[in-house]
């Protein structure tokens, strides 16, 4: 009898452990917040790699957030889900965040170009008001905003995204695998990425064994670096991939002020 319970006891042990080290991480968000001066003014929200098949966030703390911190846009730096299945639940949180009336502006990601017609995501994200840029740029109040598509998966097309953009304002980029970065050779001001998540499993050598590009092959794989061209920002993501746990990287959205 005191066997049994002494195994019990380890068991609940060795779960709450597991527990705390890989599921905690994907519910205790964070908000990060990076200040970077372009003087133009703005508060923008970023929320990447969704995921949402796999989200422990709920669509009403997102909402929460937004009217919290109340952003000028809203940014969302692709992969809304990969299963078509999983749309009524990605509309859940479109209809969270639409409600609270601040601008979204999008581009898709690598595991929504997975999904047998893409065109099923696009409809959604449409039909909720959100501007999606698929290699094209906008003419905004205070910058020019630049959506390039996937590089992962061979979407994106640098020249057609910069074709109407004024070169004379600020330039911000959106786009989900910051892989691109190494292939622009035109001078922006900032740019949105996420795709790799913070490196989920944040363990030696990780990206040396699952090929994520070049990028975190040379360490880099969040937060805020310098390039030639302009500064580039990746999110850890606010959702998992693959398997619906992380390893001493925290799920975040970001506040970006410029």
């Amino acid at each position: 009898m005191e066997g049994n319970l002494l195994n019990c006891l380890y068991l609940f042990l060795v779960l709450f452990i597991c527990y705390l080290i890989f599921i905690l991480p994907t519910q205790w968000l964070k908000i990060e917040r990076v200040k970077y001066a372009l003087n133009l003014n703005v508060r923008i929200l970023q929320i990447s790699d969704l995921h949402v098949e796999r989200l422990r966030i709920s669509p009403s703390r997102i909402a929460a957030i937004i009217n919290d911190e109340k952003p000028d846009y809203i940014f969302i730096t692709g992969d809304f889900t990969k299963y078509r299945k999983s749309l009524p639940r990605l509309e859940e949180y479109l209809r969270a965040m639409t409600i609270c009336n601040v601008p979204i502006y999008c581009v898709l990601g690598n595991h929504d170009y997975q999904q047998k017609n893409v065109i099923d995501i696009v409809k959604l994200l449409r039909k909720y008001g959100l501007h999606l840029l698929r290699n094209e740029s906008l003419h905004l109040e205070r910058f020019e905003l630049i959506g390039i598509d996937d590089f992962d998966s061979g979407k994106s097309d640098i020249e057609a995204a910069f074709k109407a953009v004024d070169v004379r304002r600020t330039k911000l980029i959106i786009t989900h695998d910051p892989n691109v970065v190494l292939h622009l050779n035109k001078n922006f001001d900032y740019l949105m990425a996420g795709h790799l998540h913070g490196k989920q499993f944040n363990i030696p050598f990780f990206f040396h064994i699952k090929n994520a590009g070049k990028l975190p092959r040379m360490g880099i794989y969040k937060g805020l670096h310098k390039y030639q061209f302009g500064a580039y920002y990746i999110s850890k993501g606010i959702g998992q991939t693959g398997v619906n746990a992380r390893l001493f990287v925290r799920s975040e959205v970001t506040m970006h002020y410029l």
